[in-house]
């Protein structure tokens, strides 16, 4: 997507009067960018086809509703093109403006390339992206956009019914009477009334869930790092750390994304911290649970039950020992599956994909337009800090708590109008939010996405004496009202505090709760609270050589001499739980945590 009109000085007062339309991609931190919409032009992209006086075509390439095909066809050519293999996609995409897929279809690099710079956007009918090839997007300047929220009741429905499902032994009942046996005694099941559920991931799915298993007269409790304690009570639910919702449920119903932090988070250690006897229902995405470790667990009695509607490979082997376990109730990714839920996902991905040939960002944008980055140089090592302070920040509270207030400090010797920190917030917003989520973050979605959370997001800037020369002195980032994993993080005031610094280019951790550091923000974090004395610096790289963990930075700051200290090592690689397990048992040190960059 071009640029147009002129390009933009940061050091001008009331940039933000003078920007219409601003748009920061998601995926790659060395190549970030601003667009600007002169508001007497619409973008670049569109003005070919206004020129030619001809519609912009769009290429439908998996079956989308009836209303959703009318709201295209008012506004472009529709080419409904259905099981396109993908030579004949590659072939076709040419000739396209857009691409509307749902999740059979795989949009790869090879179709951003064969499109020959038209296509300009790409419409995923529905919430995952898995399919689409984000990066090339990007480098492409190609818009992706999905449709979130239209099916949040019809999945709910489907969680409800696997759980009711389950508990009455309903499919494998049914399958016995038609094979012709009348076995009252095998399927007797258990009643769902006073049971407690716990939801996983109190998200839109989940927290309708909750609403209808209150209904049933369950008792709910949810795990959420990020939810809001106060939209939980109100309908009923407590928020409660990971491993007291896994322990003292009786029900576990999963609605958590699929990230790292979550890929198979359901596994052999966690299946033996739960309740003897518990029923998982999972409507959300298959790699959260480890699947082998699920049919153990099964086998050993641990798992009562269970009812999977998604699954690691879909669809899974003929042969595979879950499926076939005669305790798993299984349907094929039928969550979305209603006819109002297909209806609305097709009208949100068509008002989506028109508007954004429009020259219009929504929303639902999950990365955003490729175009020169000259504007943002200066301010390019401070986006990546900014987003690693919120990376940061976010895996130190502790869960039950939710993130409800977060406060941004700049420091910096410029006039308040001689900087846009727009792109900092939204970078600062993607770290709190993109690892206990799905949600891609970018300078289109982040204000709505924390505001659609519940999440209040200020700034505050302090004006320093000095030059103006550079950008900024530090960013400071607070999480308040929440409890921490790492006392240490808590400063004098109450709130958990990162705060950091650009040095030669590179991000650094400056500050942590009142201690000051001094580490890279490259790899990983190992922070440590400990009893300041003698070797303590060689005990912990000892255990870290012993695994070959490149130490990359370290550092220590402490109160007073012989006092408690705080020290901070940057790490290359992950170390294994051994090696934590071992640094945690050294006697002088109080506390630790390990954070992921």
């Amino acid at each position: 997507m071009a640029t147009t009109g002129a390009a933009i000085n940061l050091r001008t007062p009331s940039l933000n009067n003078r920007l219409s339309s601003l748009s920061l991609s998601a995926t790659k931190f060395s190549a970030f960018s601003v667009t600007t919409r002169n508001t007497r032009r619409r973008p670049r992209f569109i003005v070919l086809a206004a020129s030619l006086d001809a519609k912009p075509t769009v290429l439908v390439a998996e079956k989308l509703g009836a209303a959703g095909l009318e709201l295209l066809k008012e506004f472009a050519n529709v080419d409904c093109s259905y099981n396109l293999s993908p030579e004949e996609l590659c072939t076709k995409i040419s000739l396209c403006d857009a691409l509307i897929v749902r999740s059979g279809t795989k949009v790869s690099r090879e179709v951003f390339e064969s499109a020959g710079g038209r296509l300009k956007v790409v419409g995923r009918a529905g919430v995952g992206i898995d399919n689409v090839d984000l990066a090339a997007a990007t480098e492409h300047g190609c818009l992706v956009v999905n449709a979130p929220t239209a099916n949040t009741v019809a999945a709910a429905e489907h969680g409800i019914a696997l759980l009711a499902a389950m508990a009455r032994n309903i499919a494998q009942a049914d399958a016995s009477v038609k094979a012709g046996k009348w076995q009252r005694n095998k399927y007797v099941g258990v009643s769902l009334v006073g049971k407690t559920l716990a939801v996983m991931g109190f998200g839109k799915v989940g927290s309708e869930v909750a609403r209808r298993a209150k209904g049933l007269g369950m008792h709910v409790i949810a795990h959420d790092p990020y939810a809001a304690a106060d939209r939980a009570r109100a309908i009923g639910v407590e928020l409660v750390g990971f491993d007291e919702a896994i322990s003292t449920a009786d029900f576990i119903s999963l609605h958590m994304p699929l990230t790292p932090a979550t890929s198979k988070i359901l596994n052999d250690e966690t299946f033996a911290k739960m309740k003897k006897g518990v029923r998982i229902v999972n409507v959300a995405r298959g790699g959260v649970i480890d699947e082998d470790a699920l049919v153990r667990a099964l086998d050993a009695g641990i798992v009562a039950q269970a009812a999977l509607d998604v699954f690691t490979q879909e669809p899974p082997e003929k042969d595979s020992k879950l499926v076939q376990h005669e305790n798993v109730t299984a349907t094929p990714h039928l969550g979305a599956s209603t006819v109002e839920a297909q209806e609305g996902v097709a009208i949100e991905i068509a008002e989506a994909v028109v508007g954004a040939l429009r020259g219009e960002l929504a929303a639902t944008a999950v990365n955003a337009p490729m175009v020169p980055a000259e504007v943002l140089t200066e301010l390019k090592p401070f986006v990546v800090l900014a987003e690693k302070l919120g990376r940061l920040a976010v895996q130190l509270v502790a869960g039950g708590s939710g993130v409800k207030s977060v406060k941004v400090t700049y420091a910096s010797a410029r006039a308040p109008d001689d900087l846009d920190t727009r792109v900092l917030r939204a970078m600062i917003t993607k770290g709190l939010i993109e690892p206990i989520s799905s949600v891609f973050v970018n300078l289109v979605n982040a204000d709505f996405t924390a505001k659609q959370r519940g999440v209040r997001i200020t700034e505050e800037r302090i004006t320093l004496d000095g030059s103006p020369e550079n950008a900024l002195e530090f960013i400071q980032v607070q999480i308040a009202n929440v409890e921490s994993k790492f006392a240490s993080a808590i400063s004098e005031t109450g709130e958990i505090k990162v705060e950091g610094r650009v040095k030669d280019g590179i991000p650094h951790l400056t500050k942590v709760g009142s201690f000051e550091v001094d580490v890279s923000l490259e790899g990983s974090i190992i922070l440590c609270r400990q009893v300041d004395q003698p070797g303590m610096i060689g005990k912990v790289g000892s255990i870290l050589a012993e695994e070959n963990v490149n130490v990359s930075f370290m550092s220590v700051g402490r109160i007073a001499p012989r006092k408690q200290a705080v020290m901070a090592i940057g790490v290359d690689e992950p170390p294994s739980k051994e090696s934590l397990k071992k640094i945690g048992g050294i006697p002088a040190i109080e506390e630790f945590i390990f954070l992921k960059l």
